[in-house]
């Protein structure tokens, strides 16, 4: 069976923006079992944790203060997405709303909370390829 692409903060990685992490016991059920396989497509593209909290406006990432960050998480998620092809993966459970990982909705680059239709740099990437994508509040 191959493994299921996670979102490294939902396995209980300290790999958030603010080093945190968001442990979601179904992935961390797969990866017990050795079938997840936990990626951080910010870490992946050079960034540091913690790093600056950044969202997605249009096409951009930019941080709260207005920096560009976009081909950080570009990279990021390429890296991401060549490491799940090479895997096999035909799954993802990803972090929702984040610039990478959203799924379906992100936050939409005011920095209000407010959600808009869309979907991360790597989720994106992942749907073209065609995986199957899920976000931790699908799994609820």
């Amino acid at each position: 069976m191959p493994p299921v692409l996670v979102s490294a903060c939902l396995a209980g990685l300290a790999t958030r923006y603010d080093a945190s992490a968001a442990p979601f016991e179904p992935v961390l059920d797969l990866l017990r079992q050795g079938l997840a396989l936990p990626v951080c497509p910010e870490q992946l593209g050079g960034l540091p944790t913690p790093r600056p909290p950044c969202e997605r406006h249009g096409e951009r990432i930019l941080s709260a203060d207005g920096r560009d960050f976009t081909e950080h998480y570009r990279r990021g998620a390429a890296e991401a997405a060549r490491l799940a092809g090479l895997a096999g993966c035909r799954r993802a459970i990803l972090k929702a709303r984040s610039p990478s990982c959203g799924v379906g909705l992100v936050y939409d680059g005011s920095f209000s909370r407010r959600l808009v239709p869309g979907n991360g740099v790597l989720a994106e990437l992942l749907a073209a390829m065609g995986l199957t994508l899920l976000t931790e509040d699908d799994l609820r």
